[in-house]
């Protein structure tokens, strides 16, 4: 089966919050269906600051729905999901 990988963009509650923790976090949840390839953290306004993570998973595993709903539901998490979908290509 092909690989895909998935972009999550995670917006925290408010700047206060803990970016490293939530990244951890994240990162767990993330790793029961693949596994994370990069962490970046978007500057969005005032302070405020989104983590996008890039996973890779199997295209077997199907949607990637379910753990966009587990991302979402964190503590301290505004919302979570999905912006980005995209098939490997083996060469």
């Amino acid at each position: 089966m092909a690989q895909v990988v998935i972009t999550f963009k995670i917006m925290p509650e408010s700047p206060d919050v803990d970016l490293t923790a939530l990244q951890s976090k994240a990162e767990s949840i993330i790793s029961k269906a693949g596994e994370v390839g990069k962490v970046e953290i978007e500057p969005i306004a005032f302070g405020l600051k989104a983590l996008k993570i890039f996973a890779i998973m199997d295209e077997s595993k199907g949607s990637p729905d379910n753990i966009e709903n587990e991302l979402s539901s964190l503590e301290n998490v505004s919302r979570a999901e999905v912006i980005d979908v995209r098939r490997t290509v083996d060469v």
